[in-house]
């Protein structure tokens, strides 16, 4: 794979889309990466292993014929809390009533109490703590509790209907971010070959660490906030991880809904101070799920998150299931277009911009962005074996297209995520290439990527030796070759 193709004018914030029943096969999915998608999505809340590897393949057969690499997102579940049933399939709740939850599965629930078969709960409650059903809908607070019951108030009652799941905002709890279905669906999905993995429900950064040791290398890890545990150890979380997502569903649960705008630019932040990838999720063109146009301030929020600087924006029923999955994609392209073609949008960036940390690759990060600034030149060719050195020069998010250049078809995937990175598998590279070979192949992707031409300058960082991971020490500046025609004629 060592040709380079754009699926859409050059932008710099990436599109992760979720594959589901809307999108299932390789024309869907060729629709969608031809409308813009750079990352793909699989969902292990929904659907069978056979129709993982069924979508995984069709990625990889789209990622052929374009010759540009894909990322594909394995996201696992997590646990899912959920009480058990009822007589007649659901309960009226009133508000002030008293309600209790317990262990006892063998008895249907009714008005008065219900199942919830989750011992890990009651270890962790305590008087005053909140319970939220059914995606908040409900709201319960614990007036006494043990470690086989709950007494509980209802603050806010409705309709409540068996198996509704139920989040604990107030507690951590005692529970592995990974459930037996997800250990299995990781060594499914790393099997299959996916280059990053989702991890939903973090609470503290030892989940991090836990899947890091069962994945072996095999892919990078996206942490999912959503809960706030997470947030009061959000600088641990992002040191782990090497990536995180703000999933804005569960965190608009079990936090006041308007908490949340000002955590996730808070998240943002923290990340691009890190240099770690942040993923902004959930509901950005949520109408677009049964409509053929987005409301404007669903635009709205997807701007916000380009002007924020966040690496890539994602769609998930919108294109899993919704009835207009590559309209989706191209209105959150044009959007994107739009927002990066603003004057403002740069000075937005620059504003929170922070200081660089004092290593050898962010010194040559910075001094490129400095470079592209002041020569005006038209790309950036960052030489990488792990993907460190492109990622790094992404923190500095440069007026420039960044091009990727590395020999692992694996790293390159990866590097489809990463904010203005447009990721080229150059196999001709080998531990030991030279300087002067490494211009040569920097100069002919520019110019076949359509970044530079004849007479352009272009920034080169690398690491010599080459081929060593993390040995980031070079920067070049070089100037494309005038063409033949238009050079001077010699006497």
């Amino acid at each position: 794979m060592t040709t380079f193709c754009q699926n859409a004018p050059w932008r710099q914030t990436k599109i992760i889309a979720t594959l589901g029943p809307a999108t299932p096969d390789l024309a869907s999915i060729q629709a969608l990466h031809k409308a813009g998608a750079d990352v793909f999505r699989l969902n292990f809340s929904h659907g069978s292993h056979d129709e993982m590897r069924q979508r995984l393949q069709a990625v990889r057969a789209v990622e052929q014929q374009c010759g540009r690499p894909i990322a594909v997102l394995a996201d696992l579940q997590g646990p899912k809390l959920r009480i058990g049933t009822f007589a007649g399939d659901q309960a009226v709740l009133e508000a002030g009533q008293t309600f209790v939850l317990d262990l006892d599965t063998a008895r249907a629930g009714d008005a008065q109490r219900v199942a919830l078969p989750h011992p890990e709960i009651f270890a962790a409650l305590r008087p005053g703590a909140q319970l939220l059903l059914d995606d908040g809908r409900l709201r319960l607070r614990v007036i006494a509790c043990d470690t086989q019951h709950a007494i509980t108030r209802v603050e806010t009652g409705g309709v409540l209907r068996n198996r509704k799941g139920v989040n604990v905002p107030d507690v951590p709890l005692p529970i592995s971010a990974l459930t037996d279905k997800d250990r299995a669906d990781l060594h499914f999905a790393l099997e299959l070959g996916v280059d990053w993995v989702a991890l939903s429900f973090v609470q503290r950064a030892q989940d991090i660490t836990e899947l890091r040791a069962l994945v072996e290398g095999r892919a990078s890890i996206v942490a999912k906030l959503e809960k706030p545990a997470a947030i009061e150890a959000l600088e641990e979380i992002i040191a782990a991880t090497d990536a995180v997502m703000v999933a804005r569903g569960d965190l608009g649960v079990e936090l006041p809904a308007e908490q949340v705008p000002s955590l996730q630019r808070r998240i943002v932040r923290a990340c691009r101070q890190s240099g770690k990838p942040v993923i902004i999720a959930t509901q950005m063109l949520e109408s677009m799920v049964a409509a053929p146009v987005p409301t404007r301030a669903e635009a709205s929020d997807v701007a916000t998150a380009i002007y924020e600087g966040a690496d890539a924006v994602m769609l998930s029923a919108e294109s899993a299931a919704g009835r207009y999955p590559v309209e989706a994609v191209q209105m959150m392209r044009r959007i994107i277009a739009h927002c990066e073609s603003d004057p403002n949008w740069r000075d937005a960036l620059a504003a929170t911009q922070s200081a660089p940390t004092a290593t050898v690759a962010d010194a040559i990060g910075l001094a490129s962005r400095h470079a592209i600034s002041l020569l005006g030149a038209a790309a950036t060719a960052a030489f990488t074996s792990s993907g460190y050195a492109a990622i790094r020069a992404s923190r500095e998010r440069p007026a420039a297209p960044i091009i990727g250049l590395t020999p692992r078809l694996a790293t390159a995937r990866r590097l489809a995520l990463v904010w203005g990175v447009h990721p080229v598998v150059t196999p001709e590279l080998a531990v030991g290439t030279r300087i002067e070979q490494l211009s040569q192949v920097a100069e002919r992707h520019a110019l076949a990527a359509g970044f530079a031409k004849p007479g352009d300058c272009i920034v080169i960082s690398a690491g010599v030796p080459f081929g060593t991971p993390g040995t980031t020490n070079l920067l070049k500046i070089t100037r494309l070759a005038e063409a033949a025609s238009d050079a001077p004629a010699q006497n």
